[in-house]
């Protein structure tokens, strides 16, 4: 297949916006929209992309899903009860630092099975630099934890990361195909990334607290603000959880059940009031960023760019042992995901698997699997690898010790090669398994 001008022109417009979201010069949403709009304008000149193909390209289950657990993560976040279980945490581990970065490390993770682990890190960071302040101990190895365990878990749960969104979309997998294919490995992950945390900061977690007097004497009750609100979204979440757990059996998709959770949690909490409040708090910017990618992904699959692409994995080979293609995606996936958001890529690589599964008529699975892996281990990678990263790196410049792109590369890469290594063990070991 040679190339023909729609080919050059969507390819270009798509590599400019990625080259300009790379490059942090101008806002990552603001760029994906343009680029969307250039393709879709470029595309009725030239006869190759219509406005109602643009329209049809967007998932809108990922973005139902996206946009339910967003206003159930605003409720909640108003409440105080994630700093609640920051503090708690922090007095059951009694300023000891290792028991102090388990503690959470853990917290954080479980909170990122189901939420958003950037607002879980933006409200739990705080209240962790707080902690180390009064016990005079180092809060980098806490704040590493908070970043790499959060996003190492968010792997685990087809609502823990936006990409296992995307995927779980595409390839028709449910939150339990996540939990019994997925959810085991990133358990192992989890454990060698705490390891690798105690060994690289031995020297750290070994400094004994002070004050733990005034720490035990912190009134973890006084982050409470609302908690009616707590009882009734805490409620709603298990809820959510438990029609997560059956929703393909009753024919109902993950959008679905993320949205009807949104709308009897703003029912029981703001019946009477304007819930503008709520909604403007909602990340809408992400969602535009979201549908932007989308569109422009479609001008690629629409001018045949993804089918070109796909044919020469197929012709190079790599589909014969599919084993050995789910390993190099699964690496390439996460060195992708270290230097630039795993979103994009993510993104790309969707419409290029679907393509192979119908074009090859073979059952893609293990690298629907070894790409979730992949985005999602990789992002630990680097500071920039994950908005979380980012966060915590920006949060921690006020502390004593900064976290830099050395220390960092110390901690966050050893971590990522390392759960690499465990998902390449995984599909090696278990490569039958994950392609049911």
């Amino acid at each position: 297949m040679h190339f023909t001008m729609p080919m050059w022109i969507s390819l270009g417009i798509f590599i400019c916006t990625f080259a300009l979201i790379i490059s942090e010069k101008a806002h990552r949403t603001v760029v994906a929209l343009a680029g969307a709009m250039l393709v879709v304008v470029c595309g009725v000149a030239g006869h190759f992309y219509t406005p109602e193909q643009a329209f049809e390209s967007v998932d809108f289950n990922t973005l139902g899903l996206l946009l339910g657990m967003m206003v159930i993560v605003v409720i909640l976040e108003e409440t105080g009860f994630l700093e609640y279980l920051a503090i708690v945490s922090a007095q059951k581990a009694k300023g000891n630092p290792w028991l102090l970065v388990v503690a959470l490390g853990t917290v954080t993770t479980l909170i990122s099975f189901i939420l958003d682990n950037v607002t879980t890190v933006v409200l739990i960071v705080p209240v962790t630099i707080l902690i180390a302040r009064i016990t005079r101990i180092n809060a980098t190895p806490m704040l590493m934890a908070e970043a790499l365990l959060s996003d190492t878990g968010g792997v685990a749960t087809l609502v823990g990361d936006p990409p296992n969104v995307m995927i779980g979309s595409a390839a028709h997998f449910s939150f339990n195909d996540f939990l019994t294919h997925v959810a085991p490995i990133v358990v192992v992950a989890w454990f060698v990334t705490l390891i690798s945390l105690k060994l690289v900061f031995r020297k750290e977690l070994a400094r004994k607290p002070e004050n733990i007097d005034d720490l035990m004497r912190w009134d973890a009750s006084k982050s409470i603000k609302d908690k009616s609100t707590i009882v009734k979204t805490l409620s709603i979440l298990a809820f959510i959880v438990l029609l997560f757990l059956v929703h393909d059996r009753l024919h109902i998709e993950p959008s679905m059940v993320a949205l009807l959770g949104a709308v009897i949690t703003l029912c029981l909490v703001s019946m009477t009031k304007d819930p503008q409040a709520i909604l403007a708090k909602v990340e809408w910017s992400v969602l535009a960023f979201f549908c932007a990618l989308f569109i422009l992904v479609g001008a690629l699959e629409q001018t045949g760019i993804v089918k070109l692409l796909t044919q020469l994995i197929l012709d190079n080979g790599s589909s014969d042992n599919q084993v050995w293609m789910a390993i190099v995606l699964l690496w390439t996936a996460a060195l992708a995901s270290a230097i630039i958001d795993n979103i994009p890529f993510t993104m790309a690589m969707i419409p290029v698997l679907l393509h192979i599964q119908s074009i090859s008529g073979a059952n893609v699975n293990l690298l629907w699997w070894a790409l979730a892996m992949g985005v999602g281990f990789g992002g630990n990678g680097t500071p920039i690898g994950s908005t979380a990263n980012v966060v915590v790196v920006s949060k921690s410049e006020e502390t004593d010790s900064p976290i830099t792109f050395a220390k960092w590369f110390k901690s966050g890469t050893i971590a990522t090669v390392a759960t690499c290594v465990v998902g390449t063990l995984a599909i090696l070991l278990f490569h039958t398994y994950l392609s049911q």
